[in-house]
């Protein structure tokens, strides 16, 4: 038997989500950053720390669904499973500025 034809078939279909993505301008780099996902990626400038970001999500999803984990993982960092659509939701995240004190060195 071949061992290919052997492994059982996973059906994947695409899903487009829309993820909060937060640009830090550090030094030269700029680094991308999710909370959605927990994951972050940098580049010499934005366009190429998205393009990073958007090739570093294709990996994650796809190891995933390569180990089986789509369910535990996303679960995990608080994605919802909407049974009705067959897919996930991001959790909502928000972003406020907040005034803090904080001590002053002279």
């Amino acid at each position: 038997m071949n061992w290919l034809n052997s492994q059982p078939r996973i059906r994947v279909t695409e899903l487009a989500v829309s993820l909060p993505v937060a640009f830090i301008e550090e030094g030269t780099t700029v680094i991308a950053y999710t909370p959605s996902l927990d994951l972050s990626t940098c580049g010499q400038n934005k366009t190429e720390a998205k393009k990073m970001f958007e090739e570093a999500v294709q990996i994650f999803f796809d190891d995933l669904v390569e180990s089986n984990t789509v369910d535990e993982v996303l679960s995990g960092l608080g994605w919802k499973k909407d049974l009705k659509q067959a897919s996930w939701v991001p959790p909502v995240v928000s972003q406020e500025s907040i005034g803090v004190k904080v001590p002053a060195l002279a």
